[in-house]
């Protein structure tokens, strides 16, 4: 399929910042399973502002620690992560769980640094309801730009890291579930119920991945 042209995007932005209180599309739009258009000035940096206010006001409200444009069903490579939500104190050692301030990355990417991984829990704003464990690189490094252009390589590591992959995914039609080892696959309420423990060794063995 064609990318989107730039009136379509503008048109999608439009209608979201118009609606009151804009829905965060679930699994199974199309939006969310095609790569992102680079984001090259298809909206002024006025609107492309009101976006990424709107975009953390969507992520905080849902509550997460990430939004990518495309999970609005704006096709644009922009996504929004901050992560400042208090955690217990092995929770945050285990899984390596610093406070995360506010980025808007505009076109971003990543690629991993040296080999490790780590195996974790997450869930998605766009597949409400479920868990499942996915192993990620620990390390990598995030290349993006700022709202105002400005261009950045930063390395993250950790819940950090994990974030900006989960993000960057999405922004090339990647949903979690799809890296996913699906043998961990579980509701919301099995999860709260067994096994949300700091690590996922309990889980492993209980469901056998």
């Amino acid at each position: 399929m064609s990318d989107p042209s730039p009136s379509s995007i503008r048109a999608a932005v439009e209608a979201v910042l118009a609606d009151p209180a804009p829905g965060i599309v679930q699994l199974g739009h199309p939006v969310l399973r095609r790569a992102a258009v680079p984001y090259d000035g298809q909206i002024d940096d006025a609107v492309l502002h009101a976006l990424l206010v709107l975009m953390r006001h969507v992520m905080h409200a849902a509550p997460g620690v990430g939004l990518a444009a495309p999970q609005l069903a704006i096709p644009l490579r922009i996504a929004v992560l901050e992560d400042r939500y208090e955690v217990a104190a092995d929770v945050a050692q285990t899984r390596e769980r610093l406070p995360l301030d506010l980025l808007a990355v505009i076109n971003p990417n990543y690629r991993p640094i040296g080999g490790e991984t780590a195996a974790f829990y997450e869930g998605c704003l766009s597949f409400t309801g479920y868990q499942a464990v996915v192993e990620r690189p620990r390390q990598i490094e995030l290349s993006y730009h700022c709202a105002d252009g400005t261009p950045v390589v930063r390395r993250l590591s950790g819940w950090q890291a994990r974030i900006a992959q989960h993000e960057t995914d999405h922004l090339d039609g990647t949903i979690y579930i799809d890296k996913a080892l699906t043998r961990s696959l579980c509701s919301n309420e099995e999860y709260s119920r067994r096994w949300a423990q700091p690590d996922i060794e309990e889980a492993r063995s209980g469901l056998g991945f």
